[in-house]
């Protein structure tokens, strides 16, 4: 009983209660495709005995004790209630890709209700192009963040070659050996310059970031609408699949890290497509939110050592650990049109420049003195204006390169999409058995999801062809 009165009265973090208030509310789709028909006879049994014992806020919902102090209950979970499996229309084609992308617009756009635990999944047993059927998960994102939700569910999953062996995760490192950078060994001799340039680069990123969630807005262009009356958008999810070996071909040539690809890539698709449906804006001022994991850890941690990690350093591992790093797209000039490789010394230098500096911290400190100052709603409306007055979020997901199987289901494919943040785009990155799943929530009726993931496409192509020229 000791221990369930402590699951009873476990606060909230400050980042939860900011993503599930009036200003803010955010949820989490992981979406899982089946390489064979779904069974779903398990369903009840694999959720009682596999999912709600990971963690406690799986059967618990979010209430205020008798301080205003919003706490995690516990509570009897009726799992029927959180289980939907959707019939489609008869249709001419033997596909229903087009159905499910409606779908999953559709659940992206409801809350979870807020008297029960905040999860549900969709099991949908029609085959698309991609799978013969998909599961979609989605969990508030107060739960957690995306490495909180992906150990979750590795836990739920395990390796479809052999079940007995665990799971192995790519890294994304720099080679080394790195091709055309600076030399990096005076930093050892620089001390003061070092310590000097932290200073800046703290200052200067702080009161940029104060500035872009309070007064400073993006430009207006054609992936930002800017829509006022709209805080929650009405969404179209697509995905792009690349085959990591070249994501990897360009990393080698460059000497760069998986990560300054994905996002010069990411960049550069974005400007394309501007360009392409306004030759100006490819030129206006748009900012990215990248995410950046604050866990001083590497790899995901099964269940029970999380439960280690808390035991021995009294906190959690679980939850939500990530910072917004403000990171402006470059424009697309006549240097940069011809060397798109310039968008990854961009990313690279630009991403780099504000690990090197302490704004984050800094401004998670504003947002506790705001919280206790003026509440937690004041705080959420901070973060909400953090996020719409930039142009898109970026956020990735390392995924293991064995395949996963669930409840002796292959899985075919993994991606994810973050719902409900008042912005017209947000991008995901996944990878997953030497695959690279880039996932695109699209403002409905707005962003040309066929011309803007084609830009992304041809972005990788002209990449790879600037890089080759580079290392020959």
């Amino acid at each position: 009983m000791e221990g369930f009165d402590e699951e009873i009265e476990e606060p909230v973090s400050p980042t939860g209660q900011y993503l599930n208030s009036s200003s803010l509310c955010v949820s989490i789709l992981g979406i899982l495709e089946s390489e064979i028909p779904i069974d779903d006879h398990q369903t009840l049994s694999l959720l009682q005995n596999m999912f709600l014992p990971i963690n406690t806020r799986f059967s618990s919902i979010m209430v205020n004790d008798q301080n205003g102090e919003k706490k995690w209950k516990k509570v009897e979970v009726n799992l029927q209630e959180h289980v939907y499996i959707p019939k489609f229309p008869s249709t001419n084609s033997s596909l229903y890709d087009e159905n499910l992308e409606d779908y999953m617009s559709k659940i992206s756009m409801e809350h979870l209700p807020q008297h029960r635990p905040l999860w549900e999944i969709h099991i949908i047993k029609y085959p698309t192009k991609n799978a013969a059927g998909t599961i979609v998960f989605k969990l508030h994102h107060a739960l957690g963040d995306g490495y909180s939700l992906m150990g979750a569910l590795l836990s739920c999953l395990e390796r479809y070659d052999n079940p007995s062996l665990p799971f192995t995760l790519p890294s994304s490192q720099r080679p080394k050996l790195v091709f055309n950078s600076k030399p990096f060994f005076k930093r050892s001799i620089l001390f003061p310059s070092i310590f000097l340039s932290k200073i800046f680069n703290t200052v200067s990123d702080f009161g940029w970031s104060m500035l872009k969630s309070s007064l400073v807005e993006d430009d207006v262009t054609p992936i930002r609408s800017c829509a006022d009356d709209i805080k929650l958008r009405e969404i179209t999810i697509s995905s792009v699949n690349f085959s990591m070996d070249r994501i990897k071909e360009v990393k080698s040539r460059l000497g760069v890290s998986t990560n300054d690809v994905i996002a010069g890539l990411i960049f550069y698709g974005i400007r394309l497509y501007m360009a392409q449906m306004n030759q100006e804006s490819s030129k206006h001022k748009s900012t990215a939110l990248v995410l950046l994991n604050t866990r001083n850890i590497g790899g995901y941690k099964s269940i029970k050592e999380m439960v280690e990690i808390k035991k021995k350093t009294q906190s959690s591992v679980w939850g939500n650990q990530f910072a917004f790093l403000h990171v402006p797209i470059p424009e697309l000039s006549g240097k940069n049109i011809e060397n798109p490789i310039e968008f990854i010394w961009e990313a690279q230098k630009e991403i780099n420049r504000k690990k090197n500096s302490l704004a984050t911290p800094l401004t998670g400190m504003v947002l506790n003195m705001v919280k206790k100052l003026r509440g937690p709603e004041a705080s959420a409306r901070f973060v909400y204006n953090t996020l719409r007055n930039s142009s898109a979020t970026i956020s990735n997901i390392i995924g293991p390169v064995e395949q996963m199987a669930l409840a002796n289901h292959p899985i075919k494919g993994l991606y994810f999409m973050v719902v409900g943040p008042p912005e017209s785009l947000t991008i995901t990155v996944t990878s997953y058995m030497g695959k690279l799943r880039i996932a695109f929530g699209l403002e409905k009726d707005f962003i040309d999801k066929q011309k803007f993931m084609s830009c992304i496409e041809t972005s990788l192509e002209m990449m790879i062809t600037a890089s080759r020229k580079i290392s020959k």
